[in-house]
């Protein structure tokens, strides 16, 4: 009888959930909003959006923020929005090249970071250094912050042992990566839940929880970092697959680059990771002379307008453009967004020249997206990383409505 009960009254549990997520997304696509705009927009009864408000306010998730008296009648209305103190997420970045930690708010914003602009090193060694930042940043938080953190969150390159003659590495330490569980030794040494994702697919939530998703529902996600990462956003949740991998373009297949600096593929095709990276732009310029030590060199190079920065151009849209149409063709979004880990104009120049290429290539009766701008630029990966715990537990996925306890909705996720 018992589990009768709570079988019974477990739907109603997790649809209040869902609509508490609801208001939040909201909250966070218009800014503020009273609580007659709230029950407009999402169909829900007035009292419904009331008590959902209540509950919000007294978890410290949102706040007033005023009255509306402009063009009303009767009693002003209450407003409200997003509390950025609400809650809090740690975002750990792997990349082959370095390792980032960072702390942000409910808000989208970044409170403090730590960088290391250095090969990765082992798994343990990692572990250590990334604890060791993570409690450095607490050090820095107030206690009832500290209280607030939704969870840590893992972007790394999924495979991190392979391709490395792709991208130019040999450093041995790479493939014990790929039997080694990072999130649950991180886990095991903080205390803190951790979610983990591959980088393109935690880049693209960044832009879902906090960007272009705010007045998007789908687009494809492309970050341009030393490897071309993809995230894939249908109905305002990432596509995931069945193993993480749904959208890594990196790895599909494009015809073998021009480039003088480009190695030699063992097969008929290459792939999209050796025209279209900033590994191979570093390779680029090192054949035609320059010194790159690491990426965030690049970006000098791009606003001097080298000439080699232009080859390396041309011949990465020759191969992204039709990858990414492809995409279109068996996706159907109509927005894709660009961003990169260096600038100096370098995002601008990718875009236009992609969108040229795109429209000079449509099909007939197939249309060119809309080419936007992403929202974080070289701070995606921290962002992207530190959305997770946030979006896991905060967004109102469909999920939410078919699963039961915390642990069961995120298992897929969380490490």
């Amino acid at each position: 009888m018992g589990q009768e009960n709570t079988t019974r009254d477990a739907g109603p549990m997790r649809l209040r959930r869902h609509n508490e997520r609801l208001l939040l997304q909201l909250l966070r696509r218009i800014g503020e909003a009273s609580k007659a705009d709230l029950a407009r927009r999402t169909h829900l009864t007035s009292t419904a959006v009331g008590t959902i408000i209540q509950a919000l306010q007294d978890d410290d998730l949102i706040t007033p923020t005023g009255r509306r008296t402009e063009g009303q009648r009767g009693q002003p209305a209450t407003l409200v929005r997003i509390n950025p103190k609400g809650a809090f997420g740690i975002g750990v970045r792997l990349d082959r090249d370095a390792i980032e930690t960072a702390v942000v708010d409910l808000g989208g914003d970044i409170l403090g970071r730590r960088v290391h602009n250095r090969i990765l090193p082992s798994p343990q060694q990692t572990v250590e250094l990334v604890c060791a930042d993570i409690a450095a940043l607490l050090d820095g938080m107030q206690a009832s912050e500290r209280s607030r953190i939704a969870g840590i969150g893992v972007a790394q390159p999924y495979n991190l042992g392979a391709w490395l003659r792709e991208l130019d590495l040999t450093e041995p330490a790479f493939a014990a990566w790929d039997s080694f569980d990072f999130g649950a030794a991180l886990e095991l040494e903080t205390g803190l839940p951790v979610f983990g994702e591959n980088d393109g697919n935690a880049a693209a939530i960044a832009e879902i929880f906090y960007g272009c998703g705010r007045r998007h529902d789908d687009f494809i996600y492309l970050f341009l970092g030393p490897v071309i990462g993809c995230g894939v956003a249908l109905d305002g949740t990432c596509l995931r697959g069945v193993t993480g991998n749904a959208g890594d373009i990196a790895v599909m297949p494009v015809t073998p680059s021009t480039l003088p600096s480009a190695p030699r593929p063992t097969g008929k095709w290459d792939m999209l990771l050796s025209r279209a990276s900033l590994n191979t732009l570093s390779r680029h310029l090192r054949w035609s002379g320059e010194q790159v030590a690491t990426h965030t060199d690049l970006e000098a190079f791009v606003r001097a307008g080298h000439p080699a920065v232009d080859e390396w151009l041309e011949d990465c849209v020759d191969a992204l453009a039709p990858a990414l149409r492809s995409a279109l063709c068996m996706l159907d979004v109509p927005v894709v967004v660009i961003d990169a880990d260096v600038d100096g104009g370098l995002i601008e120049r990718l875009m236009q020249r992609l969108a040229r290429e795109l429209a000079d290539t449509a099909p007939e009766a197939r249309g060119v997206p809309q080419i936007v701008r992403g929202s974080f630029g070289s701070d995606a990966g921290a962002v992207g990383a530190a959305s997770l715990p946030m979006f896991f537990s905060f967004s109102p996925r469909s999920e939410v409505l078919r699963s039961g306890t915390r642990n069961q909705e995120e298992n897929e996720h969380v490490w």
